[in-house]
């Protein structure tokens, strides 16, 4: 009995072991096949949606017989996982540009293909956005989802797909036109932050596209076919019909996206013709070195045009003069005289100093001195003028007496002491040297600069501001006032401010680089760079207030001569009066409250309307003067309000604001 007991026991542990293995096995089996079932079926869920949305009909099963179920055996990465970097944006009220960013430095996004693009709108975020680092800093938004999904699907099909790209780019350019209206609205906010409106996004779109047309049509392969190059013009003839002069959206016919859309289908044709990207980016080189030298060539006519129209007398400033005269010279000896001339010499008043040829000019600067002042009696105006416009201007004061003020007009041709015996400035502007050397452009010594080229550097009237008390010998304070300047104020209270022992009181200007002293003076000359600081703040002419009796006893008049004859060889400064003006008064001058006089309207387009408001003095320096159609039309009632234009000789002139 033990016997056969012994032998029955190692038959029955086999068969245990056997199925114990056999156990092991299928439970090993269960947890290695099991999750991948799962797994596959989960994959191909999520996938599955992705192909029925994302990709253009029937595009999974095209290309050498490529099936659906071999492009799911790669998982696709969503496009909510692609996320686009903060692109640079223009801040409305800071006017500064947000830096460029991503979420991650690390992360890259793939490169796109050639002929790809896409377009956005450009919105304002508020603090909630989801960028690190970054606060009210304004993003690319995503117009629509379909660009970026068939762009990532681009990068994910493989290399025999690319047949279909025609199609891609198709519907890509569809796209662009319908995203062109969009850009055309306001950006949807959360109420926090603006929107910023692009008004014109389907015109730059369109122009674009006209651009890359006549690319083409430069091209040896799109030449090659007449047939496409007949078609691709009529369709830029068609497009530039419909663009026209619109400068906004708004402006567009109806029938405008017909058209571009035309343009782009046959430019789709068009890349597909042409693949060498290098021709292409020459021909757009040199597009651009054209367009920078036909830019440069209209700027150098722009400032030719504006410089002549600076300098050009107006029909009607050209005929008030001949008005004026005819009707002073009918008049009677005894009518021809002003009233209250005992007060041309009283020191108590307040005496302004007027050197000018224009008219309209120096009655705008009368009037509009007399309508602010508080007591307009006590106001006196020196005007010297021409003898050509001696007479019209007496003639003018006399039929629009300006109130209570006292005028003076006075003839240059009387002042028989400023000679060129005396004066150096009146013996080198009536040499025929200095004529050549800024008027004959023919000539191997002639100035090329065009702001050289006025005659009010020729102009005696542009220097007698340096002979004041020769002028006024029984006057000790004096305004002096260019003519192309608007008081708004009454300035009388300048008057009495105590100068400290400096003869002139002008307002400095040293708030921009070009207004210091090497902005015009030659510093490379040792008679500058010995005596004057290149850094020393300037100051202006228009409005300034001169101490006659401290300018007698320092004897700036002749400080004024000895540099003036210094610069006989035009090697000190250029013409003009500044320059020899900073040099007469260098430590001699008194800064005024820069409230006082605002300076720039007559090249500035962007002085504030607070500095406007608040000034005493506005000056129209520069070549866009009020009384010229190149005025700046925001600044010009300012100088307009002054001037009756129901006068009967600004009638007959056609003389309009």
């Amino acid at each position: 009995m033990f016997a056969l007991g012994e032998k029955r026991n190692p038959d029955n542990n086999s068969r245990m072991v056997r199925r114990r293995r056999s156990v092991l096995l299928l439970l090993l089996a269960l947890t290695v096949l099991s999750p991948l079932a799962l797994y596959t079926s989960r994959l191909s869920a999520e996938l599955s949606p992705i192909q029925t949305r994302d990709f253009p009909g029937g595009i999974t099963n095209q290309g050498r017989g490529v099936k659906a179920d071999k492009l799911n055996a790669l998982p696709l990465e969503t496009v909510s996982s692609l996320k686009e970097p903060v692109g640079v944006v223009f801040s409305e009220e800071g006017g500064e540009l947000a830096k460029e960013s991503s979420e991650s430095e690390s992360q890259e996004l793939p490169s796109r293909k050639v002929g790809e693009h896409k377009n956005r709108v450009l919105s304002e975020v508020s603090t909630a956005a989801d960028v690190s680092g970054l606060k009210d800093v304004g993003v690319i938004e995503q117009v629509t989802a379909r660009e970026g999904q068939d762009g990532s699907s681009a990068r994910s099909a493989s290399d025999e797909q690319e047949k279909t790209a025609g199609s891609h780019q198709q519907s890509s350019s569809e796209g662009s036109a319908k995203v062109a209206v969009d850009n055309s609205q306001v950006a949807q906010t959360d109420g926090s932050t603006k929107s910023i409106v692009l008004p014109d996004a389907r015109i730059r779109n369109i122009k674009d596209q006209l651009i890359k047309a006549k690319v083409y049509l430069s091209l040896g392969s799109i030449r090659a076919n007449s047939q496409y190059l007949k078609d691709l013009r009529q369709r830029i003839r068609e497009v530039q019909k419909v663009l026209g002069d619109a400068s906004k959206d708004s402006d567009l016919p109806k029938n405008a996206n017909e058209k571009v859309k035309a343009l782009e289908q046959i430019l789709v044709k068009g890349k597909q013709m042409q693949d060498d990207c290098s021709i292409v980016v020459k021909k757009l080189r040199a597009m651009l070195h054209s367009a920078e030298e036909q830019l440069n060539a209209h700027k150098k006519q722009t400032v030719f045009l504006t410089q002549l129209a600076a300098k050009t007398l107006p029909k009607g400033l050209h005929c008030l003069p001949l008005r004026l005269a005819n009707e002073y010279f009918s008049l009677d000896p005894g009518r021809q005289q002003f009233p209250n001339q005992q007060k041309l010499v009283n020191p108590k008043l307040y005496h302004y100093a007027l050197f000018s040829d224009n008219i309209l000019a120096t009655a705008v600067v009368v009037n509009s001195t007399v309508l602010n002042a508080k007591h307009p009696s006590d106001h006196v105006f020196h005007i010297v003028t021409d003898r050509l416009n001696y007479a019209p201007m007496r003639m003018w004061f006399l039929s629009n007496p300006p109130g209570k003020a006292t005028i003076e007009v006075q003839n240059i041709e009387e002042f028989t002491w400023l000679n060129d015996s005396y004066s150096p400035v009146l013996k080198q502007i009536g040499s025929q040297s200095m004529i050549d050397y800024y008027f004959r452009t023919n000539r191997a010594n002639s100035d090329s600069n065009l702001k050289y080229r006025n005659p009010k550097y020729l102009s005696i009237l542009n220097h007698l501001r340096f002979y004041l008390p020769e002028i006024y010998p029984k006057l000790d304070k004096m305004f002096f006032l260019d003519d192309d300047i608007v008081v708004k104020k009454d300035i009388s209270g300048l008057w009495s401010i105590d100068m400290k022992g400096k003869v002139n009181g002008a307002v400095e200007t040293c708030g921009e680089s070009f207004h210091r002293f090497d902005r015009y003076l030659n510093f490379s000359n040792p008679l500058i760079a010995n005596n004057f600081n290149p850094h020393a703040c300037g100051w202006a002419f228009g409005m300034n207030v001169f101490d006659l009796a401290e300018w007698r006893r320092q004897n700036i008049t002749q400080i004024y001569h000895y540099w003036q004859n210094l610069n006989q060889d035009r090697t000190l400064w250029k013409l003009g009066t500044l320059p020899p003006g900073l040099i007469t008064f260098w430590n001699k001058t008194f800064p005024l409250s820069r409230s006082s006089h605002v300076l720039g309207l007559g090249y500035n387009p962007h002085v504030s309307s607070r500095d406007i408001e608040r000034a005493a003095v506005i000056h129209y320096n520069g070549n866009m003067k009020p009384w010229l159609e190149i005025g700046l039309p925001k600044f010009r009632s300012y100088w307009s309000k002054y001037l009756d234009y129901d006068q009967p000789f600004l009638r007959e002139c056609n003389i309009n604001p």
